[in-house]
This record gives C-alpha cells, structure tokens and sequence, in this order.
C-alpha cells in the first residue's frame, strides 16, 4: 500500500480548534516572549556587564601601571588624557594611543577582549 493514501487529512482537520473558538491573542505571543527573554539574558546581559567591568577598569587607569594593550604592546602608562594614553614601551620611546586600546594590565589576563568592551 502506498504511504500517501495512508495518511488521511481528516484526522489532522479534526484535531484543530472548532472555528471562532481559538487561542487568545496572548496566549500566541508566549513564544515569541519567551524568545526575547532567552536572548536578552544570554546575549545583552552579560555584554552588559562585560561593557561595565571595562569600563571601570579604564576609568580606574592611573600613571605608572603596567598594561597591556589589544595589539600586543606593553608599556607603562606616562600620561592620561580623556581619550587617549602615553605609554612608555621602552627607554625614550613613547606612544599614544586610544584608551580603549588597552586590554588589561601586564601578567593579569585581559579585561578587554577586542578593546571595545
């Protein structure tokens, strides 16, 4: 016997809502909460709190710490601007760079990952 004829569509017509008597509105928009729900607690907080940690470690900057930075530069900070840091990576040779660039201090592991947060 072949499958298709098996199947009747009957039985799936005859296992839906009577006509005028379907789900509340509401009741299909819990998936597409639950969805929204799931992405903000997987993906938004913690980019969130990662955002808040970098941004505590570069407003805590202050001369004389030794940092790494995004690129791979290590150094001692000289001098702070609002958005810009002069490092000292070695004997008279000094730097500016973006505050942003900075990753972690040196022997600690980074706290900005792609400098951006």
């Amino acid at each position: 016997m072949n499958a298709l004829l098996a199947f009747d569509p009957g039985f799936v017509i005859a296992m839906s809502a009577p006509p005028g008597q379907g789900t509340s509105p509401l009741v299909q928009f819990i998936p597409f909460v639950l969805v929204l729900g799931i992405f903000y607690f997987v993906i938004l907080l913690p980019m969130k709190r990662r955002q808040k940690k970098v941004e505590t470690f570069l407003g805590g900057l202050k001369v004389g710490d030794k940092v790494v930075t995004t690129g791979g530069l290590f150094g001692v900070v000289g001098r702070l601007d609002d958005q810009s840091v002069h490092l000292q990576i070695a004997p008279n040779v000094r730097v500016e760079i973006a505050r942003t660039a900075i990753a972690g201090y040196q022997g600690q592991p980074p706290v900005a990952a792609d400098g951006n947060g």
